[in-house]
């Protein structure tokens, strides 16, 4: 149901508001790259700092501009279950796909909690649930009994975009959960492993800048052609690691103002990141082959 590459898409702004135009011609270049989803309002999208407004405001855009070409993955967690149900029945409203659903963050529920929190924002509403589980900006691990739980007794929690770093907890989930069940990369530099071992796609933050590459890259291991997807793995590890040079998105978003899809204009508390990034950043987008 949700496989393949899956972009964390980045929220160009200019002077303070959302910049449409620079939004919509980012669909279409994922359009033509064969990008199998968008997925609007998460982490590289900037989403704590957008307002409730503009969070809806961003996913009825991407539903408008995706035009069913690539399904619509919308960012609908926060750390309140209420305000995530609220998140999640708007973007069901606007038409999206499916919701990704963060681990509540801050507050730092047990496992009893944060099963009661995907099952009330899950039950809430019809489309699917993939739970996105990032212990490294939530401060909580959905463990992968929790995990499976929540995939046998609720019917729309799907899958999950696992950011734990972590391929040992990836295989138990893949394991535990059922062949039904959707397990994403939510690291870069883990798709390739993961699909290894039956994961079926990525949430990608380099793919704002080289989607197609990584579409081909997945491709290719779909098709049973591993030497060409761990060749370009390998290529495209260095450009994976300037990606997190600085935290997510502060490098991809410079990046793509480097290829002139956006402005670098970034919200506070993330800043532009300082020069010595911004040159690792040029160089390895340059060793890499992309025009800068």
């Amino acid at each position: 149901m949700f496989q393949g590459l899956y972009v964390a898409i980045v929220t160009p702004f200019k002077n303070g508001k959302i910049d449409v135009e620079a939004y919509k011609q980012l669909i279409e270049m994922h359009a033509l790259a064969g990008t199998d989803g968008i997925v609007p309002a998460g982490t590289t999208g900037e989403s704590p700092t957008l307002t409730p407004e503009e969070n809806e405001q961003l996913v009825d855009m991407t539903v408008k501009f995706v035009k069913g070409r690539m399904k619509v993955m919308a960012g609908t967690g926060s750390n309140s279950t209420a305000e995530a149900i609220k998140y999640t029945k708007a973007a069901e409203k606007s038409g999206a796909d499916a919701a990704l659903v963060v681990n509540p963050y801050y507050n730092k529920p047990t496992q009893k909690g944060l099963y009661e929190h995907f099952k009330a924002v899950a039950q809430a509403v019809k489309i699917p649930v993939i739970v996105y589980n990032i212990l490294g900006r939530t401060a909580v691990n959905v463990a992968t009994p929790t995990l499976a739980r929540l995939a046998k007794e609720v019917h729309n929690i799907k899958g999950v975009k696992e950011a734990s770093g972590d391929l040992s907890q990836m295989s138990e989930v893949i394991e535990q959960c059922g062949p039904d069940f959707e397990v994403l990369s939510g690291d870069d530099a883990l798709t390739l492993p993961l699909l290894a071992i039956g994961g079926k796609g990525v949430i990608s933050v380099v793919a704002n800048i080289i989607p197609k590459d990584v579409k081909q890259m997945i491709n290719a291991f779909n098709k049973g052609d591993l030497k060409i997807a761990q060749q370009m793995h390998h290529r495209m590890f260095p450009l994976i690691k300037a990606m997190f040079l600085e935290t997510n998105p502060i490098p991809v978003k410079a990046a793509c103002a480097m290829l002139g899809l956006i402005t670098p204009e970034i919200r506070l508390p993330m800043t532009e990141p300082d020069k010595d990034t911004l040159d690792k950043v040029k160089k390895a987008m340059k060793e890499y082959g992309l025009k800068v």
